[in-house]
C-alpha cells in the first residue's frame, strides 16, 4: 500500500465529503510549478463541464499583463465564471484538492466569486 502525503490525504478526505452534480458542479484547482487549472466537474456523470487554465488561449493575452501567479489565479477563476454563466451553472461547491486555501487557490476561488458563481 502506497504511503500518501498530506495533500494527497487532505485531497481523498475532502472528496468523500463533496461530490458534484450537473445542478451543482464541483469546482476543482490543480496547482503546478508555474500554471493553475480549474474545472466545474459533474461527478454524477463523470464530466468536466467547463474548464480553465492558465494556458488557456483566451487568457493569453490578459496574462502578459497581470503581476504574477496570484494574478494569473484570479484571471483563471473569472474566466471559469464566464465560462459557466454561459451553461447557466450559478453555484458550485468549491474542492481545493487538498491545497490550503491561500495564495494561488484562494484567488481562484475569489476570481470565481467576481465572476458570478456562488460556493
Amino acid at each position: 500500500m502506497k504511503k500518501l502525503n498530506s495533500r494527497e490525504r487532505a485531497k481523498v478526505k475532502i472528496r468523500k465529503k463533496i461530490s458534484g452534480t450537473s445542478e451543482k458542479p464541483r469546482l476543482t484547482v490543480y496547482r503546478s510549478l508555474s500554471n493553475i487549472y480549474a474545472q466545474l466537474v459533474d461527478d454524477a456523470t463523470g464530466t468536466t463541464l467547463v474548464s480553465a487554465s492558465t494556458l488557456s488561449k483566451e487568457l493569453a493575452s490578459d496574462l502578459k499583463s497581470s503581476k504574477g501567479k496570484i494574478g494569473r489565479g484570479k484571471l483563471v477563476g473569472s474566466l471559469l465564471a464566464k465560462k459557466a454563466a454561459e451553461k447557466n451553472i450559478t453555484v458550485v461547491l468549491f474542492d481545493r484538492n487538498g491545497y490550503r486555501y491561500h495564495g494561488r487557490v484562494q484567488a481562484v476561488a475569489n476570481g470565481a466569486r467576481e465572476g458570478g458563481l456562488k460556493f
